[in-house]
């Protein structure tokens, strides 16, 4: 499985390391994800989903309904 937020998308960023000499060795930012489950009223059940932390609190603060409306017109 991915390491990609399951609603947002959000995954590994590439970026350079770079050295006091200016030397420069790419790394992997990866997303901070955990496994959270979420109440889906309309349906009536859980889901298990793996979320990054932002979306996690975005979700806490508008709930599911509205975020999938602000965010998946």
């Amino acid at each position: 499985m991915a390491r990609q937020c399951d609603l947002t998308g959000k995954a590994r960023q590439a970026n350079h390391k770079v050295s006091h000499a200016n030397n420069k060795t790419r790394v992997f930012k990866q997303p901070n994800l955990k496994t959270k489950k979420v109440f889906d009223p309309e349906s009536g059940q859980t889901i298990r989903l793996k979320l990054a932390t932002s979306t996690i609190k975005t979700l806490d603060k508008l709930g599911l309904s509205k975020f999938l409306r602000k965010y998946y017109k």
